[in-house]
């Protein structure tokens, strides 16, 4: 299966397996009009970078790796903080700041469910760096 993304249409996919494969720091694989559905791969030390989305929320499944997860209501209190690794899920409410770092020595490869979209049709992001320059 080819990595591009494939909203709004039916779409069926073994989610596991393409996140697994995937090796772009973001790569948006399925945009509908109230979801979207991305991969990442997070290279060792790096992160997704602090941010906050007033008008959605987020779901995150780490399929490889460790990480910690962390959250809270303004950028500067970061008061949630867990540990996470392979089969762990993330929900994280609208209006939380939150981070996740790779705290591991391998990619810690995670998919993720945005509702509504935050990224464009058919985002790929390279790199983190890349992803930066969205915002």
């Amino acid at each position: 299966m080819e990595f591009k993304d494939y909203g709004d249409a039916p779409f069926v996919v073994n989610i596991e397996e393409m996140t697994l494969k995937n090796e772009n720091y973001r790569t948006a694989l399925w945009t509908g009009k109230n979801l979207q559905l991305t991969l990442m791969d997070i290279k060792p030390g790096e992160d997704i970078g602090l941010e906050v989305h007033d008008d959605h929320d987020q779901f995150l499944r780490v399929e490889q790796g460790e990480a910690l997860v962390q959250m809270g209501d303004s950028k500067d209190n970061l008061s949630f903080e867990e540990k996470v690794s392979d089969d762990f899920a993330v929900f994280i409410p609208a209006g939380k700041w939150h981070n996740v770092t790779n705290t591991g020595t391998t990619s810690l490869k995670v998919y993720s469910i945005y509702a509504p979209p935050e990224h464009a049709h058919g985002t790929v992001h390279k790199t983190r760096l890349e992803g930066f320059d969205e915002h």
